[in-house]
C-alpha cells in the first residue's frame, strides 16, 4: 500500500424519492414512502430490495476491472490502483455471494484468486516484488481465508485450495517475524530495497493477528492462536495500541520502534475486532477476548460522525480532503470485519447493526455519480451532496456497507468441524520468501519456528470444543 501503511433504536427509515432507486431500497422501503419495519423475521430470511442495491454496487465496482478483459491480467486493476486492493476487492465479491448467492463473479473471482496466487502458491508474485508488503500479501490472504470460511466453490483439485493458500500466507509471514528490532513485529515491506522495510506497520501486523485467529478457529491448531496471542501482546508492548483501545499506524526500526505514529484508520480498528472476535470463540468464550472485543468496539465510536449520528468517517483524511486511493477504500474493511464480527459474538449484533444501517443509508445517498448516476462517492456525511470523487475504494465502501445488512440471513462461517470443505495443508508456505538483500542471520534459527510447527497435521476439534455462537 502507497499511504502511509496507510436494544435500543429506531429500526425504521424514512426514505426520500429521489433518482437512485434501486440503491435507496438497501434499507428495505419503497419510493414511494411505504414503510417496513426491519425487526420484521422476513427480512432476516429474504430482502430482495438489499440485494438488488448489493448488485447495483457489485456492477459498478467492477467496471474499473480489466482482468476479465482481452489482454487484461487476472487479479489485478490498472493504475493507479496497487495489486493489494484487487485482493481486497475480491474479499468484497467473496462477501458479496456469501450474501446474496449470486454467482456471476465466481469465475472471475476463482480465476484471478489462482492466477496471482504466484509459482509458490503463497501469492508472493515474481512481478509484484517491487512493492508488495506483508499487508499487501495478506489482504489476499484474507481473501482466500474467506473463501474457506464461506464455502466458496472449491478450485480444480489439481490448483491451490484456499484454505492452503490462507496458510501459505500465514506460513511465509511467520517466518519474516522479525525479533531484530523493536523485540518482533512484521515489517511494512517485505524487500529491504523497497521504502518502508524500515517501518513495522499496524495493518500487517493485524492481518496477520486476523489470519492467525481465524485459522484457529477454522483448522483448531493451538499454535495458530498462541501466534495471535503473541501479535497481540507485541501491539500492545510496542505501544501500537494506545490503552483506550486505539490502533495507531506505525513505528520505525531505525528508533527501535519508539517513534508511534499517532494517525487513525478504520481498517486497523476492523481486523483487530474481528480478530479478538474468533479469539473469542477459539478460547471457549474466555472474558479476556470478550472485554477485548467490547474495548475494540466501543473504540470505533471514534469513527462514527457526531453531527450525523452513526455514520462512519475516515477521521485521518476525509474531513480534510486529503484521502489518497488507498484510504478511500479503507472503510469497506470496517464495515466488512464488524458485520462478520456479529456471527463471532452474536452480544455486538445490535450496536453494530446500528452503526451500519445508519453508515448504508447515507452511503446510499452518495451514490448518485458518473454516467450511470449510481456511482459513490467518499463523504457520506454529506447525504445527496454528492461529493464528486468515485473509484474502486469508494464504490468498494459503499458496497460492503450495504450488503452487510444481509449479515442476519446467512450462516456463520464454517470450520474443519462444523461443514468445511476446503483442504488444507499446514506446511504450506513454510519454506518461505526470504529478502536476497538481507544479510544472512538477520533472522536466526530460533526465530523461524513457522516452519517446524506449522508442519505438524491439523488437529480437527470436535464440536463440542468449539464455542460457536452463531447469531
Amino acid at each position: 500500500m502507497e499511504a502511509l501503511s496507510h436494544t435500543n433504536y429506531d429500526r425504521r427509515w424514512h426514505t426520500p424519492l429521489a433518482s437512485l432507486i434501486t440503491i435507496l431500497l438497501i434499507i428495505c422501503q419503497l419510493s414511494t414512502g411505504i414503510q417496513l419495519n426491519l425487526d420484521d423475521p422476513g427480512m432476516r430470511v429474504r430482502c430482495p430490495f438489499r440485494i438488488a442495491a448489493a448488485k447495483t454496487a457489485a456492477r459498478d465496482m467492477m467496471s474499473y476491472y480489466t482482468g476479465n478483459q482481452p489482454g487484461g491480467i487476472p487479479g489485478n486493476l490498472p493504475d493507479p490502483y496497487y495489486w493489494w486492493e484487487c485482493g481486497a476487492m475480491f474479499g468484497s465479491l467473496l462477501d458479496y455471494y456469501y450474501y446474496t448467492g449470486d454467482s456471476q463473479y465466481n469465475a472471475l473471482l476463482t480465476d484471478g484468486m489462482l492466477f496471482q496466487a504466484g509459482p509458490n502458491s503463497d501469492y508472493m508474485t515474481p512481478n509484484q516484488t517491487k512493492t508488495e508488503g506483508n499487508d499487501d500479501q495478506g489482504f489476499w490472504g484474507m481473501a482466500a481465508m474467506s473463501a474457506a470460511e464461506q464455502k466458496f466453490p472449491n478450485p480444480p483439485a489439481n490448483k491451490p485450495q484456499w484454505l492452503a493458500l490462507a496458510q501459505a500466507v500465514f506460513n511465509t509471514q511467520a517466518l519474516r517475524w522479525d525479533t531484530q528490532f523493536c523485540s518482533g513485529g512484521l515489517r511494512w515491506q517485505i524487500f529491504s530495497f523497497n521504502t518502508g522495510y524500515d517501518y513495522k506497520n499496524t495493518i500487517s501486523n493485524g492481518v496477520f493477528f486476523n489470519l492467525g485467529a481465524r485459522l484457529a478457529m477454522y483448522t483448531g491448531n493451538q499454535t495458530y492462536a498462541d501466534w495471535a496471542e503473541k501479535v497481540w501482546d507485541w501491539t500492545v508492548a510496542t505501544g501500537l495500541m494506545s490503552q483506550d483501545y486505539h490502533f495507531y499506524d506505525g513505528a520505525h526500526t531505525t528508533l527501535n520502534c519508539s517513534d508511534v505514529n499517532k494517525q487513525v484508520w478504520t481498517y486497523n480498528a476492523g481486523v483487530h475486532l474481528l480478530g479478538a472476535a474468533n479469539m473469542y470463540n477459539f478460547t471457549n468464550g474466555s472474558q479476556k477476548w470478550k472485554d477485548r472485543v467490547d474495548d475494540i468496539l466501543n473504540a470505533t465510536s471514534q469513527f462514527f460522525s457526531p453531527t450525523v449520528p452513526n455514520v462512519m468517517v475516515e477521521i485521518q483524511c476525509e474531513p480534510f480532503g486529503t484521502c489518497d486511493t488507498d484510504n478511500w477504500s479503507f472503510k469497506a474493511y470496517l464495515s466488512r470485519w464488524m458485520a462478520a464480527t456479529t456471527k463471532m459474538a452474536p452480544w455486538t449484533y445490535d450496536v453494530i447493526l446500528e452503526k451500519l444501517r445508519a453508515s448504508a443509508a447515507a452511503a446510499a445517498l452518495q451514490c448518485s455519480g458518473g454516467s450511470s448516476g449510481t456511482l459513490c462517492g467518499m463523504r457520506w456525511t454529506d447525504g445527496a451532496k454528492y461529493d464528486g470523487t468515485t473509484g474502486v475504494g469508494q464504490q468498494m465502501s459503499a458496497m460492503e456497507v450495504m450488503q452487510s445488512l444481509l449479515i442476519a440471513r446467512v450462516a456463520a462461517p464454517v470450520t474443519n468441524s462444523t461443514g468445511g470443505t476446503s483442504q488444507g495443508n499446514p506446511s504450506a508456505g513454510s519454506s518461505g520468501t526470504f529478502d536476497p538483500a538481507m544479510p544472512q542471520g538477520a533472522i536466526q534459527k530460533k526465530d523461524r519456528v513457522g516452519a517446524g510447527f506449522l508442519t505438524t497435521l491439523i488437529i480437527i476439534s470436535g464440536i463440542g470444543s468449539l464455542w460457536w455462537m452463531i447469531s
